[in-house]
């Protein structure tokens, strides 16, 4: 059943001058969802066949106004992108689908049993799963020179 609908969401994916969070294999990350701000921070992946890792996340009135804040702290914006989400809840688990510039990507997020249960449902086993960020997948289809942002309208790679 529908949990939210289409929207655009903008992140920006933030570290100090020196790699620091990136360089544990952290991530601090602004998004505007559809008007909605949130701050999250995303700890080390744990290794595995799925994506696990810490997540904190809190919400803010303006993505604006966090990033502000965290660039008055020494953080600055290191990578930026765009994807259009939709949301589903189903029993034990939530599925998104994003629309990227770079195709559209399916995101289950839940227990373990429930994870392989519905990509099963869905027609994809463990081989098809895809735990790399966005910010790698982009540097992979763009090529790793291109640096830059995911954005729409940036033209696709």
């Amino acid at each position: 059943m529908p949990r939210r609908a289409r929207r655009l969401q903008r992140d920006v994916i933030v570290d100090t001058a020196d790699g620091a969070l990136v360089a544990r294999g952290c991530a601090l990350r602004v998004r505007d969802d559809d008007g909605h701000a949130f701050l999250t921070y995303k700890g080390a992946v744990v290794p595995g066949p799925l994506k696990v890792r810490e997540e904190l996340e809190t919400s803010a009135a303006s993505a604006e106004r966090l990033l502000a804040i965290l660039a008055a702290l020494g953080y600055r914006p290191v990578f930026r992108y765009e994807k259009y989400r939709e949301e589903l809840a189903v029993a034990g688990a939530l599925i998104a689908i994003d629309d990227t510039p770079i195709g559209t990507f399916l995101e289950i997020e839940g227990q373990e049993e429930a994870i392989h249960d519905w990509a099963a449902r869905l027609g994809f086993s463990p081989a098809d799963y895809v735990t790399a960020s966005y910010r790698s997948l982009w540097l992979a289809a763009a090529g790793e020179g291109a640096g830059g942002d995911m954005m729409f309208g940036a033209g696709r790679p």
